[in-house]
């Protein structure tokens, strides 16, 4: 009966032998993929002193390697490695080298292929959605857990798409978090070492904007005290091809094929939701959601690109009259603003992708002597759902909802230039279709 004690007394200093030891927290994950670099993201523990990725073509004997030359040995330590001077449309195995070892830890990744000007454009898929969250019960609110089956990752990870868009609150701060720059670091690396994320960080190369739980307390905005920490930490756990402009919000764009994708942020420059909404009968002009250094920016993007249909992100919902919750028609004047640019200047292409409301749906609204505008909102991933109620149960703005599911969605870009399409398909955790929506470029045009 004595060996029993022993044995248990062995696994535990077993067990803690092997957390001191230098070894990979989370990842790898692959950020931005272009047409001649990549970056790969990866966490490790504060015992490592070196950190290095080393590439090569498969079946090439010629092998790269490209350390990390950031600091090391704190408490949470994201890396993310550029490497450079890839070749075009070639694809790529590497594995992360732990002090100049392998970690056992690697993929693959292709680059992008140069179609502009040689080839028909291509067709292409991208994975989207919002509201991941894992429990942790001792930090949790008391009653049943909110964090569902995360298996649906799984499933994610076996997709052949482009890249996954994350739509805001890929983790959930609590309120242990809230205040605590610690905290905000830990809830990042606490969630994204949740071991059924893994396959799917190195399957594609991902992309994300914030909304308030990866960003802060709930429903906060500009006066978040803690706002400058969490953006170092979101830029640190989500590489992205940039972040803002002058050390201001994360705002950034992807472009992939025909399609140019404006990430905005709904949360840096955010007036509270309880400002009013009007002021003596008149809409309040100091109530903003996006602020102007953003504004400017997404005009001027819009200006520039010349992609068949041009994907606006928000966190938070922007079209949906009949919501009792924060979407951007709450900021009448900065909505307005941007609606008036959308008609004045005849921009072509525009849908709105959105997140947050822990159900998926497509809002329509017309325009008079403009094209219909779409609010395409996926929710969740993995935290709570709910039933459509109140005025949202019969919503005449809705062309298609889904509540009370767990999905994802998949955006596919085909057909041929000037006849292209765009599909919106909705899949549950077992990668089951639970409904689709499509529309063309010329549904799409003044």
């Amino acid at each position: 009966m004595k060996k029993l004690p022993v044995l248990i007394s062995l696994l535990i200093l077993t067990h803690s032998l092997m957390a001191k030891l230098p070894r990979v927290i989370s990842g790898p994950m692959l950020g931005p993929v272009e047409l001649r670099d990549a970056k790969i993201w990866v966490e490790v523990s504060p015992e490592v002193k070196s950190v290095a990725i080393r590439y090569q073509l498969p079946g090439k004997k010629a092998m790269r390697t490209v350390a990390y030359k950031g600091p090391l040995g704190n408490d949470f330590n994201p890396v993310t490695i550029v490497l450079g001077g890839l070749d075009m449309n070639s694809t790529y195995e590497y594995t992360v080298l732990i002090n100049g070892a392998s970690s056992g830890k690697g993929g693959r990744f292709t680059t992008k292929d140069l179609w502009q000007w040689r080839k028909p454009v291509p067709e292409f898929s991208f994975l989207t959605g919002s509201c991941s969250y894992f429990n942790e019960p001792q930090y949790d609110r008391l009653g049943i857990p909110y964090g569902k089956d995360s298996s649906i990752f799984n499933t994610m990870a076996t997709e052949k798409a482009a890249f996954m868009l994350w739509l805001g609150d890929a983790w959930y701060t609590r309120e242990v978090d809230y205040y605590s720059e610690w905290g905000l670091w830990n809830r990042a690396s606490h969630d994204r070492a949740v071991s059924s994320l893994q396959p799917f960080l190195k399957s594609m190369p991902h992309f994300a904007t914030w909304d308030d739980h990866d960003y802060g307390p709930n429903d906060i905005g500009g006066s978040y005290i803690l706002k400058e920490t969490s953006r170092k930490v979101f830029n640190s756990y989500f590489p992205n091809t940039s972040a803002g402009e002058n050390g201001q919000g994360i705002y950034t764009m992807i472009n992939w094929g025909d399609a140019d994708i404006f990430l905005t942020d709904d949360r840096w420059w955010r007036s509270a939701d309880g400002m009013k909404d009007s002021v003596n009968g008149k809409p309040n002009p100091e109530k903003r959601m996006l602020g102007k250094q953003q504004m400017d920016w997404l005009k001027n993007a819009l200006l520039q690109s010349t992609a068949t249909f041009k994907i606006i992100t928000v966190g938070s919902q922007v079209l949906n009259p009949v919501s009792p919750f924060d979407k951007w028609l709450d900021f009448p004047v900065e909505y307005q603003e941007l609606m008036d640019f959308l008609a004045d200047y005849k921009i072509n292409g525009v849908l709105f992708l959105t997140g947050d409301r822990h159900h998926s749906e497509i809002i329509k609204t017309e325009r008079p002597g403009g094209y219909p505008l779409y609010d395409i909102t996926v929710s969740p991933l993995t935290s709570g759902t709910h039933t459509f109620g109140a005025a949202e149960k019969n919503n005449p703005y809705r062309v298609f909802g889904l509540d009370e599911k767990q999905n994802y969605a998949r955006f596919t870009f085909s057909g041929e230039r000037g006849r292209r399409q765009l599909k919106v398909e909705f899949i549950g955790v077992k990668g089951e279709k639970l409904g689709e929506w499509a529309i063309t470029e010329k549904e799409l045009k003044h």
